[in-house]
């Protein structure tokens, strides 16, 4: 018996060394979380924007920052509870929730990249959807959009496509796409991709009329990935679609798309 309780011995020490290493690893995003938030509720959004990495500052305006934290309560900041933390080299993750100053607290998932002076910057804002969703799962970003909002994001992009072919450029594709992406390909690489639509002309525009019908239950992979497979009814020929978005900043941006006119 004794050998029994100091092997639990043993290992619940294992488990508290286990536990300070991790603290320590995610110190600087508290820090950093806690310097974000504090700037935004004194309104100082340039001072909040320094602890945004480049590629959330890439994609996401001031004022997008703004209009989010505010639609989704947090602006009010008095302080933070962190229930789980991660490090995976110069990638990291806090979730919890923020406390706001009437004592409500937001759940939020806060994504980190540490830039080549080691420094945590925020790389997204995650918060799960209020009220009854749809569809969820275990993904690094929380849930997947309800269908109504896959529809939303799917209607975007596939508008954008379809100005971009009307306009023989991809450049409006390539704004629209995440940082990931414009990062791997240029407008040049997306027109060679995509230049055999450029024959449609504006044939697809008409794409603006009709709902998006999935075929698929939309996912999110381990990496992150949701991955939202459908169709647009459109005649005699249906427009198929198969687009992956990652989640950058504060909202889901492209990083694949695949479109076929059969």
């Amino acid at each position: 018996m004794k050998t029994f309780l100091k092997i639990l011995g043993g290992l619940a020490a294992l488990v508290v060394i286990a536990l300070m290493i991790v603290m320590f690893m995610t110190k600087g995003m508290d820090e950093a979380a806690d310097k974000f938030f504090t700037a935004v509720k004194a309104g100082n959004y340039d001072e909040a924007y320094t602890h945004l990495s480049d590629d959330f500052k890439s994609s996401t305006s001031k004022d997008a920052l703004k209009a989010y934290l505010e639609k989704n309560a947090l602006t009010d900041y008095r302080d933070a509870t962190w229930s789980s933390r991660s490090v995976n080299g110069n990638r990291g993750e806090l979730s919890g929730s923020i406390t706001n100053q009437s004592g409500g607290a937001v759940p939020v998932t806060l994504s980190f990249v540490s830039n080549d002076k080691n420094e945590w910057k925020i790389y997204a804002i995650g918060k799960p959807a209020a009220g009854i969703t749809e569809e969820s799962s275990d993904s690094k970003t929380g849930t997947v959009p309800a269908e109504k909002e896959l529809a939303a994001l799917t209607n975007e992009t596939m508008l954008i496509f379809a100005q971009s072919v009307r306009d023989h450029s991809m450049a409006k594709m390539y704004a629209h796409s995440s940082q990931l992406w414009q990062k791997q390909f240029t407008v040049e690489k997306f027109d060679e991709a995509f230049g055999s639509f450029f024959k449609f002309g504006d044939a697809l525009m008409v794409l603006d009329q009709y709902a998006p019908q999935f075929t698929e239950k939309a996912a999110i992979d381990e990496n992150g990935v949701l991955t939202v497979k459908g169709l647009y009814p459109t005649s005699p020929s249906k427009v198929y679609f198969e687009h992956q978005y990652i989640y950058e900043g504060t909202g889901w941006k492209l990083v694949s798309l695949d479109v076929n006119v059969k």
